[in-house]
């Protein structure tokens, strides 16, 4: 059977995941890559070093971003957003790691998955990260699904 997620379960499968594809245009060229990501309940909270699709978003801040679950080829989710692009300073971008570092750190257990340096409020000074905090405001954002029997 097919069908359309409502609200609840595409927020669900939004707070439910952590890597996701960050579609974005500018110039005449559409650039999709996955990134690690934290759903705030509103927003999209992703960071990113300087390249290619932080430039890209600076330049045009509309973007897509898509996800999903799938146990199988007929039985699945599948959620699309669309929304704009906002970078975070100072205690705003401190806020969003705190929020993307507690909902990533329990699934960072091997030795080699866990990052340089442990994020921790105290000592974050945002002008020494060295990559971009950002929020993806969602305008828009629909689901659908496949489920056997």
């Amino acid at each position: 059977m097919l069908g359309e997620l409502s609200g609840v379960q595409i927020d669900k499968v939004l707070a439910n995941n952590v890597i996701g594809r960050l579609g974005c245009h500018d110039m005449n060229e559409t650039y999709v890559v996955p990134i690690t990501y934290v759903y705030d309940g509103a927003a999209i909270i992703g960071h990113s070093a300087p390249g290619k699709k932080i430039n890209m978003m600076r330049s045009n801040p509309r973007v897509c971003f898509q996800i999903d679950q799938m146990q199988n080829m007929r039985s699945w989710q599948s959620v699309v957003v669309w929304g704009r692009y906002e970078e975070l300073k100072g205690k705003e971008a401190v806020m969003a790691m705190d929020i993307f570092t507690k909902k990533l750190s329990p699934l960072m257990t091997s030795e080699t998955s866990k990052p340089i340096h442990e994020f921790s409020q105290e000592k974050f000074n945002p002008a020494d990260m060295k990559s971009i905090v950002f929020k993806i405001n969602i305008g828009k954002k629909t689901g659908r699904f496949e489920k056997e029997g």
